[in-house]
């Protein structure tokens, strides 16, 4: 068992672990450790902004969890990706850049959490950014995350845009400006044709550092806690155990699953739960694994009357002509992904003040995302709640640090959550009704034209409804007289010290839309607060 010391351990080199690290070791005086259990970010296809419909199933770069079956689900497990490399789930997700809306962060400072309104927030928004557009009164032009615009239209999606406009819904060429609500292109972390993870964002140029070191394939198994504060971290690496130490702070960067699951393996966490198997109890936190949220995604597929991406590549030729057109001008639809364009906009408009849906426009189609494209000339419009009231868990099944956790996500089991699943759906079919669209569509292959009433959509949802890849909350950030907060308003894990998560499991409630900014945005923040804290002792 090896040993050493360092200032900082960041636990997971995703989202936020590659920004900490990043932003940490650029005082030449703290030495970083940065623990990653997957593989360094080596492959083309991380790179290349479409190839996450091969990471997507990778076991090498990703953890390919699945749920517990779901009762409201039909009894169902959902497939879950989460990354597994250095840039964890921005190397290998959609690549859509959005932060969510205003009243998100003004809702989590109403409830308590000092610091994290909108207005407070938007600095370190525009920090992490360098958008294509420059900087302007909301966005940054010389941060480390590149988002770049989608340059090309595309008549699908822009039939998309006026169809929506139909059914009052705004044209809009920000998501991230002064409002949130309307139709329009998304923009993307890319940059001249390459996806922009925080791993090449903000880890690449720090690798050169002497004070920062990154081990890949060093999973960690739980803390080391010297009475109730964190003093290290055991993980494993070729298979062999080993222990490093931190004189300042760990720092749990693993995710909604792993954060939680690492809290528990380590004594702190709901006290019958850590009883039930045998874990001495350092600290009893009742919402640790709690709080589970995350965005269910409901595609319809539809048959076009044009050509779509379907058919370039199902097509050699077609495949060698994306391919070159990548290749000689990092252009096409290799350069940007899969979900072009979309909207945000509201399903309950008698509900819900601010838009309550979000739709991902896709030029293709598959049975789910990433897998094989149909034969027939497709595209995707698919809907999701953006805050949905189900709660679900996370919660250890073994001691074994290297079982994956019992993930019960509890989808649709509020009946808001079932009438605006259902009224989306109404909203997706309305679009593609619309004079823009209806040259364009053939048929509604999915739900198809048997699902004609509330009861059929609902049924529908249950029956193909699977994740958009958000879950959070599972180390909810709230006030001390909050029983079932985790972390308070600075990120530390309540009743330990020198101990802070940062990743999406902290979010009290989750954000409007797509979590990969907003993280980013909190890691910035984090770093702030934790220099703050080092200065004034109060770690």
């Amino acid at each position: 068992m090896v040993a050493d010391d360092f200032d900082y351990i960041v636990v997971g080199a995703g989202s936020a672990g590659a920004v900490m690290a990043g932003r940490l070791s650029e005082d030449p005086n703290t030495k970083v450790l940065l623990l990653e259990a997957g593989p360094p970010d080596k492959s083309f296809w991380i790179h290349l902004p479409i190839g996450y419909g091969k990471t997507m199933w990778s076991k090498k770069y990703n953890w390919c969890f699945s749920t517990d079956p779901d009762p409201n689900m039909n009894n169902r497990q959902i497939y879950w990706p989460r990354g597994k490399t250095l840039g964890g789930s921005s190397s290998i997700n959609g690549l859509i850049y959005i932060r969510g809306q205003r009243e998100d962060y003004d809702h989590w400072a109403s409830i308590g959490n000092k610091g994290w309104s909108y207005d407070e927030c938007l600095p370190y928004f525009k920090r992490s950014e360098r958008n294509q557009r420059g900087e302007s009164e909301y966005h940054g032009g010389d941060g480390p995350l590149s988002v770049s615009d989608i340059d090309a239209k595309n008549e699908l999606i822009e039939s998309f845009i006026g169809g929506a406009r139909e059914i009052g819904v705004p044209t809009t060429d920000d998501f991230n400006g002064a409002k949130q609500e309307g139709a329009g292109y998304y923009q993307l972390t890319t940059w001249k044709g390459w996806r922009w993870s925080t791993a090449k964002g903000y880890l690449k140029p720090a690798r050169t550092r002497p004070n920062l070191r990154v081990e890949t394939l060093a999973q960690a198994s739980g803390l080391i806690l010297d009475g109730t504060r964190a003093s290290g971290v055991r993980y494993r690496q070729h298979g062999v155990m080993k222990e490093a130490q931190a004189r300042g702070e760990v720092l749990l960067c693993a995710g909604a699953i792993q954060s939680p699951q690492l809290l528990q393996l380590s004594g702190i966490g709901p006290r019958d739960l850590l009883n039930e198997h045998d874990i001495p109890v350092i600290h009893d936190l009742p919402g640790v694994g709690e709080n589970l949220q995350d965005h269910l995604q409901i595609r319809l597929t539809f048959e076009a009357t044009i050509p779509t991406t379907n058919d370039q590549l199902n097509s050699l030729f077609g495949q060698a002509k994306l391919g070159m057109q990548w290749l000689f001008s990092r252009s096409g639809p290799l350069a940007v992904g899969i979900n072009q364009g979309g909207c945000f906009m509201r399903s309950l408009p008698d509900e819900a003040p601010t838009p309550d849906i979000q739709f991902h426009v896709a030029t293709l189609s598959a049975d789910m995302a990433g897998g094989n494209v149909h034969k027939f000339s497709g595209f995707t419009l698919s809907i999701c709640q953006l805050r949905p009231e189900s709660r679900g868990y996370v919660r250890i099944k073994t001691t074994d640090p290297f079982v994956p956790p019992s993930m019960q996500p509890n989808y649709l089991s509020t009946d808001l959550d079932r009438r605006t699943a259902v009224a989306g759906m109404k909203s997706a079919r309305a679009i593609a009704k619309s004079a823009a669209m209806r040259p364009f569509v053939k048929r509604e292959v999915k739900p198809g034209p048997d699902a004609g009433d509330d009861e059929a959509l609902l049924e529908y949802c249950r029956k193909h409804g699977a994740t958009i890849f958000h879950p959070s909350g599972t180390c909810k950030m709230g006030t001390a007289d909050d029983p079932m907060a985790v972390v308070d308003e600075r990120l530390r894990v309540r009743g330990i010290q020198g101990l802070r998560v940062i990743d999406c499991s902290v979010m009290p409630t989750l954000v409007s839309g797509n979590t990969n900014g907003p993280i980013v945005m909190m890691a910035e923040k984090t770093v702030d607060m934790i220099r703050e804290d080092a200065s004034s002792g109060s770690v």
